[in-house]
């Protein structure tokens, strides 16, 4: 039995669509956030596409079939990857991997050769393994939300 999946596409965001962006950060498998609890931290439509505008929230985001189904945004001044979300549709495909890729591309293009985010410390959870899978490694450090802080520093080459 041959399984077809939609095509998926990645292409630079665009600040008119941080509605969008917003909505599906409150449909995904684990970490679903919101419209409402992003809201209480100032994150708002209006907010992200403001930090979008102003350059330094560099981000990609993953289509299938025209529909917006996943993102990664960065920090283009302190080289840390805020988010990355994908719909349940697209996990497994490489889409996380080629966002993630993506944006830290952009943020090295910058000159970070550190990067870092904040990670569930629960094994359980999708992002443990998936970031570690990619080279990403344990500083020993937590953030404000009580996620544990990795890093990825680039190969000098």
């Amino acid at each position: 039995m041959t399984t077809s999946f939609p095509t998926l596409t990645f292409q630079a965001a665009l600040a008119q669509d941080a509605a969008a962006f917003i909505t599906l950060r409150g449909q995904t498998r684990q970490n679903a956030v919101s419209a409402e609890r992003l809201a209480e931290f100032g994150i708002t439509a209006e907010s992200w596409a403001e930090m979008m505008r102003s350059g330094n929230l560099p981000g990609y985001t993953c289509h299938t079939d025209g529909v917006l189904a996943g993102y990664c945004f960065g920090d283009r001044e302190t080289g840390e990857i805020i988010v990355l979300a994908l719909l349940p549709a697209v996990e497994n495909r490489g889409a996380g991997k080629t966002l993630l890729n993506l944006v830290m591309q952009d943020l090295r293009a910058h000159g970070h050769e550190r990067l870092f985010l904040g990670c569930s410390s629960d094994p359980a959870s999708r992002s443990h393994g998936f970031y570690r899978h990619l080279g990403w490694t344990a500083t020993g450090e937590t953030d404000a939300h009580g996620d544990e802080v990795l890093e990825f520093a680039f190969s000098k080459q």
